[in-house]
């Protein structure tokens, strides 16, 4: 059993939640490289939530035999399918085709939001108070996200306008998520939450897309196109989970929140590296603006909502 003060666990925490970051992050990069094969949104979310399926569904059955565990009500099970529709099946649908039109390093910064988004839910649907300091961090972050937003707009081109709204309606979902989430977490834990809510987004996806599509044409892509969405399912989805959950057990939810901030700084740089995505001094302070509101936000004891809500979980 580890201890907060054991240098050990906390060196093992910060490596889990600097490596979670990225790999969380690396999901944009591995999205744009399908891309090139001709698929849309739907499909890359399809595969992914297919591939992790297995995984999602392992962890809860383990979750779910733990000793101890809190039974679940008629309740929990109704509120865990909009969490799902909600939180990896919308945002994430909203998120895939917002980066059919926009930079990663810019579409990491408008999820980056999330904290700010939940805060103002939290005031208008909890009627919980927002200190002065809080407002003022949420007014750097958006004009961090500004800055970013028109150099994209002067950099990339018109199209960079509606991938922006598709990934801040990824944001807000993701936040409805977050919101919603805070008393089942604590009931049933994080793990277990997570590896449920993936399973209602894979039905929901899966509905979606049969709607839309005939089911086979997900076995007549290009063989990379399976690649990339295994290393999406495996690296960027379910791993990131787990060494989320274990950066929080090792440093705290405050702390692991604010080692968060790697994501979207290993995105403008990997962009660039695999991607070919242009990096100018206004993108670099525009991102520098954001992650220091967003910071002031994560810090414990800093936050109107509890920062437990918005670091126990994954990103879309």
């Amino acid at each position: 059993m580890t201890t907060p003060n054991d240098p050990a666990a906390r060196r093992l925490g910060f490596t889990l939640a600097a490596v979670g970051a990225v790999l969380f992050s690396a999901k944009a990069i591995l999205a744009k490289f399908q891309y090139r094969y001709g698929i849309d949104a739907l499909d890359v979310l399809a595969l992914r939530m297919l591939l992790s399926l297995p995984l999602f569904v392992l962890l809860g059955v383990h979750e779910a035999r733990r000793p101890g565990r809190t039974p679940m009500t008629r309740r929990d099970f109704g509120l865990i399918l909009v969490l799902g529709v909600l939180g990896y099946y919308l945002s994430s649908l909203f998120d895939f085709w917002g980066l059919e039109y926009v930079p990663v390093s810019l579409e990491r910064l408008i999820l980056f939001l999330n904290p700010t988004f939940v805060l103002l839910i939290g005031m208008f649907a909890f009627k919980r108070k927002v200190a002065r300091r809080e407002w003022l961090a949420m007014a750097v972050s958006y004009a961090g996200v500004a800055l970013v937003f028109v150099e994209n707009l002067r950099v990339e081109g018109e199209h960079v306008l509606f991938g922006s709204g598709l990934v801040l309606l990824a944001a807000l979902s993701y936040a409805l998520y977050l919101a919603m989430s805070g008393q089942l977490l604590k009931r049933i834990g994080s793990l277990r939450l997570v590896a449920y809510a993936m399973c209602v987004s894979t039905a929901a996806t899966l509905l979606h897309y049969l709607l839309l599509r005939d089911l086979s044409h997900l076995l007549q892509l290009p063989a990379p196109v399976y690649w990339l969405a295994l290393l999406n399912a495996i690296f960027c989805t379910f791993l990131p989970v787990t060494f989320t959950m274990g950066a929080v057990a090792r440093l705290g939810a405050g702390t692991a929140a604010q080692l968060s901030v790697i994501g979207p700084v290993s995105l403008v740089f990997l962009g660039a590296w695999l991607l070919g995505e242009a990096i100018t001094p206004v993108q670099l302070i525009g991102t520098t603006v954001v992650l220091a509101g967003v910071l002031v936000l994560t810090r414990p004891g800093a936050n109107s909502v509890p920062v437990q809500a918005t670091a126990d979980k994954t990103t879309p």
